[in-house]
């Protein structure tokens, strides 16, 4: 099994379509908004991803909630996200669009499964930055040069430089399962923190030839499945968009009274997994996260193997 921390509305392994039967693997992925024809908002989040039971060490772990008699799991992952306005063309700040930000974080966590009354609890602590020293601009700007793009500009009116450290604790229920085919589970969680504060909830179903996400002694080599994923959130804070915490010098933010407190996003995939290598392919949309934005979608694909 896994899971992957996410800041703002990036990159999240969570859920049941994540699932990963393996005690130890490396997961890459990668996302980019190049999947859906834009090049805005959400524009790019690379995550690697390691599980080990060795990963229990980790003094960061003692923070974390691990129930008593639930098979639990430990890793870290290394995120590096990157959001931009709709034009990147000069380098005049573009007011009433978003703010161009980069996050870098370090993330450690827990996942915990009762393969009994099928449920999990995951948590996780972020730490890192938010701002230039994420180097968000410099990697946005290579990949366009590696493609022969032109050279995006309006970095320099990023989001300050500040710390992030942020608390995520999630439960998932499944609610329904129909053998190795059909499977209905629901998710609560709760971010903390310097990067977002938010509240959500979700369902998940899953539609093939899988392993169940809730059994971890289930054999499979073999797995193909769809997913669908929506989810709502409740927005307290989010300071890709209205800057750090403690630094309050960012040229240009979104104010607190244009934030969307309440957004809607659903995620589609499909995963294929043979042995210890896992695929997968998948595209989000999201309702707008502040006044004048418009909804917002982006692609993915992510490779996993154990080891």
């Amino acid at each position: 099994m896994c899971w992957q921390k996410a800041g703002a509305q990036a990159i999240d392994n969570l859920q049941a379509y994540k699932y990963i039967n393996d005690d130890r693997y490396i997961r890459l992925n990668y996302e980019n908004d190049f999947f859906t024809a834009t090049d805005e908002y959400y524009t790019q989040g690379i995550n690697l991803e390691v599980v080990s039971p060795a990963m229990h060490r980790n003094p960061l772990t003692h923070v974390l909630p691990v129930p008593k008699h639930w098979q639990t799991q430990y890793g870290f992952d290394i995120q590096h996200n990157g959001y931009t306005p709709t034009n990147t063309d000069n380098n005049d700040i573009r007011y009433g669009d978003r703010p161009f930000a980069g996050t870098l974080m370090l993330n450690t966590f827990g996942l915990s499964t009762d393969t009994v009354n099928r449920q999990r609890l995951s948590s996780s602590i972020s730490t890192g930055v938010i701002g230039p020293l994420a180097g968000a601009g410099q990697m946005q700007r290579s990949i366009h040069k590696w493609l022969g793009n032109y050279t995006p500009h309006g970095w320099d009116n990023q989001v300050a430089n500040d710390v992030i450290l942020n608390y995520e604790v999630a439960y998932e229920k499944q609610l329904l399962s129909y053998s190795r085919y059909a499977s209905l589970t629901a998710s609560a969680l709760g971010h903390a923190g310097t990067l977002t504060d938010k509240l959500g909830l979700g369902t998940t179903l899953m539609l093939g030839y899988f392993k169940d996400p809730f059994n971890n002694t289930q054999a499979r080599h073999f797995t193909i499945y769809a997913y669908d994923h929506p989810k709502v959130e409740l927005i307290g804070y989010d300071a890709t968009l209205q800057g750090g915490v403690f630094n309050k010098e960012s040229p240009y933010t979104i104010a607190s009274y244009d934030i969307s407190r309440i957004t809607f996003q659903n995620r589609w995939g499909v995963v294929v997994q043979y042995r210890r290598i896992y695929l997968e392919y998948f595209q989000s949309y999201l309702t707008k996260e502040f006044a004048g934005e418009h909804d917002h979608r982006w692609g993915g694909i992510q490779i996993a193997f154990g080891f």
